[in-house]
């Protein structure tokens, strides 16, 4: 599993997933925004399973050969 999300967008997906489960303990958006976890886990980690599909790399960080 290589990472293929960059700082910026791990940032991101920590907050926006934050918020999405900050709203749904209040209440407020009822229990679909416990899928605000995905992003923080993806986040957190370095790695979105969808960007290889997309042909999606936000990580600048080259491996070595």
């Amino acid at each position: 599993m290589t990472q293929n999300v960059g700082t910026i967008d791990r940032m991101l997906r920590v907050l926006f997933g934050a918020i999405l489960v900050l709203l749904s303990v209040q209440g407020t958006l009822g229990y679909w925004g416990y899928l605000g976890v995905l992003p923080i886990i993806s986040g957190l980690i370095g790695f979105c399973p969808a960007y290889p599909f997309l042909g999606i790399n936000t990580c600048t960080i080259k491996k070595g050969k």
